[in-house]
């Protein structure tokens, strides 16, 4: 699916460039926050390749984030485990505390909406880029 494409036929604005994360990010994202009260869920669009670091959502009790898969194809994966490829309409529960990144596949932009769950003394730490052989590996 093309950037285009999923544009094109998207249900959640795909919104502006995500320029506040965007040193998070190998490629470009766009970011539509849909909602910020009660829950906190923004709408994450992919180009292709595009893929963020690996990050840890740390809580000391609760928290973590929902990945509901809208459009494209991406991966999920979870440190020192197989990755997971994703398509409209799967769902990625995160617990607390596990590192991991997710992004597009090379030849289709992705879109998801990103839930986060509410928790104490949360909060988001940035780690590592996936390198780009790390993630040409992946098919």
């Amino acid at each position: 699916m093309t950037f285009d494409e999923l544009k094109e036929g998207t249900v959640f604005e795909v919104g502006g460039e995500n320029v506040n994360f965007a040193q998070y990010f190998t490629g470009k994202s766009y970011l539509n926050m849909i909602s910020l009260e009660q829950i906190v869920i923004g709408n994450v669009t992919f180009e292709p390749s595009c893929r963020n670091n690996w990050h840890i959502h740390h809580a000391d009790k609760g928290g973590g984030q929902i990945l509901l898969v809208t459009a494209g194809r991406g991966y999920y994966q979870e440190w020192g485990q197989p990755v997971r490829e994703l398509k409209a309409g799967d769902v990625v529960n995160i617990p607390a505390n596990v590192k991991h990144w997710h992004g597009a596949t090379a030849d289709s932009a992705f879109q998801h909406l990103a839930v986060e769950v509410a928790g104490e003394n949360t909060s988001t730490e940035w780690c590592e880029p996936v390198t780009d052989e790390q993630y040409n590996k992946l098919k």
